[in-house]
C-alpha cells in the first residue's frame, strides 16, 4: 500500500504510554517514515509500571487485562508475544462473562477483630451486585431516578436491607459491608465518591468477556515487546512539552509545518501532525498553557466536566500468611459504617478507613506472602504525602485490629503515588455527574475543528479518557492510539480498505 503524500509527513506523538506506542507501531507498519515519540519521563509505559518488592514482581500501575478474550486487543497482543500463562489462554477463561467484577474467594474481617461467616455476608453481596448491574441499565434511557450512582446504590441498598432484614441480627453488619463495597467501587471507577459518578451514563462503560488475568513477568513486558518493534531511538526521553503551537501560518521559508512542539528546555520540533496521548489529569492541570491557540471552549468545558481520580495500591509483605490458602481477597468491614454516610470524617486521622480490601498476590510460589491494599479518593491522595514509616505503622495497626492478632509483622511495604506523579496527576478517568458521552467525543475531536480552512488533523487526541466505552482501561488506551493512527492513514489514503492490514496488529 502506498501513502504517496503521507509517508514523509512529520508525526510527533506526545507520551510513550501504550496509546502512544500503539499509534507509532501502526503508523510505521503502514509506511510512515517520520514518526517520533516525545516522553517527559525516563521510561516508556506511562501508567503501565512494573516494580519489585523484595525481588518479587508487583504492578505499581495497570494490574489486569480486563476481559482477556479475542475482543480485547491487549489480550491479542499479549498472546502474540507469549506473555500469558496457559490458564489465561484457555477457551474456558476467555468465555467466562461476569459483566464486570468476577466473584472472588473472599475473607470478611470486621473492625472488632472477628472473621465473618461467608454465608452471613452473601445476601449483602448479592443485593449490592444486583443494584450495581441495575445502575448500568439506565444508560440510553430517560429514566435514571437519581443523578449519581452513589445516591442510587445507598438509597436502594438501605431500603432493601431495612425491608428484607428488618428482624435479622446481621442487618447492620451487612449494611456496613455495603460501605466497604462502595469504597471498592470508588477504586474501580477512580473516583473519591460514587456520589460523583453519573448514573445516567454509568452503563456506557462496557466490560468484555474473560476472567481478568495478570502478566506473570509483569505488564511492562508488553510495552518492551511493542517497543522492540519500533525503530531504534524513535523515543526522545526526559523531554517535557511546554506548549504545542498549532495552526501556524508559515511566515518564513524555514517553517514548513503547521505545528511546533516546544519543550521546557527550549528545544522545538516541527510536525505536520501531533498525537497527544497524555493523561486527562495532566490535561486538566495544564490545558491553559499546553496549547496555543488555546483549546476551543467546548473542548475545554468537556475536559473540566470529565472525572479523573486517584486509586492507589499499598503492597505489604509478610513472613507467613494470616489468610486461608484459597483466599483471593480480604475485605475490611467497619461495623460502625452501617448508615452509609461518608466513612471518613477527618482524613488526617482516619484516612485508612477508605481502604476497602487487600487482594492476595498469587501464586504463593511466585510472590511469597504479599497483599495489595486498595485505597481511592482524597484519602489516597493524603496517604501519598505521609512518610513511609507512618503508612507502615497505620497499616500494621489496621491489620492487628481486623485480625485480632497483635503479633503480625509487616516485613516490607511499597505504595504507589499516582496523584503526586507530575505527569499523571491521578489514576484514570470516569464519567462524572455533570458529563456525558458527548464530552468524551469532544475530548477526542481533532484540531482544527471541522469546517476550518486550516490544514486538517494538526492535533489529534488519544488515551483512555477518549474512549467512550473502555475509558479507564489499558485496552481503551491502546484502541485510541490505533484510532488516531488510522485517522491519519485514512486521511492520506482514503481507500476504505486502508488500515485493514493492521486491524489485528
Amino acid at each position: 500500500m502506498a501513502l504517496h503524500s503521507g509517508v514523509d509527513k512529520r508525526v510527533v506523538i506526545i507520551g510513550c504510554g501504550i496509546s502512544g506506542v500503539g499509534a507509532a507501531q501502526k503508523l510505521i507498519k503502514q509506511g510512515f517514515r517520520n514518526v517520533r515519540i516525545i516522553e517527559a519521563t525516563s521510561r516508556s509505559g506511562g501508567r503501565i509500571k512494573t516494580g519489585r518488592l523484595d525481588g518479587k514482581i508487583i504492578e505499581i500501575g495497570a494490574n489486569w487485562i480486563h476481559g482477556p478474550s479475542q475482543e480485547n486487543p491487549v489480550f491479542r497482543l499479549a498472546s502474540h508475544y507469549n506473555l500469558l500463562d496457559e490458564e489465561c489462554l484457555s477457551e474456558e477463561n476467555q468465555s467466562v462473562d461476569f459483566g464486570g467484577l468476577p466473584p472472588l474467594l473472599s475473607t470478611w474481617l470486621s473492625s472488632s477483630g472477628k472473621k465473618l461467616e461467608a454465608d452471613l455476608m452473601a445476601p449483602a453481596v448479592e443485593v449490592f451486585m444486583t443494584l450495581l448491574r441495575k445502575s448500568q441499565e439506565f444508560y440510553n434511557t430517560s429514566r435514571a431516578p437519581m443523578s449519581s450512582v452513589g445516591e442510587f446504590l445507598k438509597t436502594e441498598a438501605l431500603r432493601i436491607s431495612n425491608e428484607e432484614w428488618k428482624e435479622d441480627e446481621a442487618r447492620k453488619l451487612r449494611q456496613a459491608l455495603f460501605s466497604t463495597l462502595l469504597k471498592l467501587e470508588c477504586g474501580v471507577n477512580g473516583t473519591h465518591t460514587m456520589d460523583d459518578v453519573n448514573l445516567a451514563t454509568f452503563g456506557m462503560y462496557k466490560s468484555l468477556p474473560g476472567l481478568d488475568c495478570t502478566f506473570p513477568g509483569g505488564y511492562e513486558g508488553l510495552i518492551r515487546h511493542m517497543m522492540n518493534e519500533l525503530p531504534k531511538d524513535i523515543v526522545l526521553f526526559n523531554k517535557t512539552v511546554k506548549c504545542i503551537h498549532w495552526n501556524s501560518q508559515a511566515s518564513s521559508k524555514e517553517i514548513t509545518c503547521p505545528v511546533t512542539v516546544e519543550c521546557i528546555t527550549g528545544e522545538t520540533f516541527e510536525a505536520d501532525h501531533v498525537i497527544l496521548t497524555i493523561p486527562l489529569g495532566y490535561m486538566k492541570k495544564h490545558h491553559d498553557s499546553l496549547l496555543n491557540p488555546p483549546l476551543p471552549q467546548h473542548k475545554l468545558h468537556s475536559i473540566q466536566r470529565l472525572g479523573f481520580g486517584t486509586n492507589n495500591k499499598i503492597f505489604v509483605e509478610f513472613e507467613k500468611p494470616f489468610w486461608d490458602e484459597d483466599c483471593e481477597v480480604v475485605f475490611l468491614v467497619w461495623e460502625d459504617e452501617h448508615d452509609l454516610q461518608n466513612p471518613v470524617s477527618d482524613i488526617k486521622t482516619s484516612w485508612i478507613r477508605k481502604m476497602s480490601c487487600f487482594t492476595v498476590l498469587k501464586p504463593a510460589e511466585r510472590y511469597g506472602y504479599i497483599l495489595c491494599g486498595w485505597i481511592a479518593g482524597h484519602e489516597s491522595e493524603y496517604m501519598e504525602t505521609l512518610p513511609e514509616e507512618e503508612v507502615l505503622h497505620t497499616v500494621t495497626q489496621l491489620i492487628h485490629r481486623f485480625t485480632g492478632n497483635p503479633t503480625i509483622v509487616i516485613k516490607k511495604l511499597f505504595r504507589s503515588r499516582w496523584f503526586h506523579d507530575p505527569y499523571t496527576c491521578g489514576a484514570y478517568s470516569y464519567v462524572a455527574k455533570d458529563c456525558s458521552g458527548e464530552d468524551i467525543d469532544n475530548l477526542a475531536e481533532p484540531l482544527p475543528l471541522r469546517g476550518s480552512n486550516a490544514k486538517p488533523l494538526q492535533v489529534l487526541f488519544a488515551g483512555e479518557a477518549t474512549h467512550k466505552s473502555f475509558f479507564s482501561t489499558v485496552h481503551g488506551a491502546l484502541l485510541t492510539g490505533w484510532r488516531e493512527a488510522d485517522r491519519l492513514i485514512s486521511h492520506y489514503n482514503p481507500n476504505p480498505s486502508a488500515g485493514k492490514v493492521t486491524a489485528n496488529l
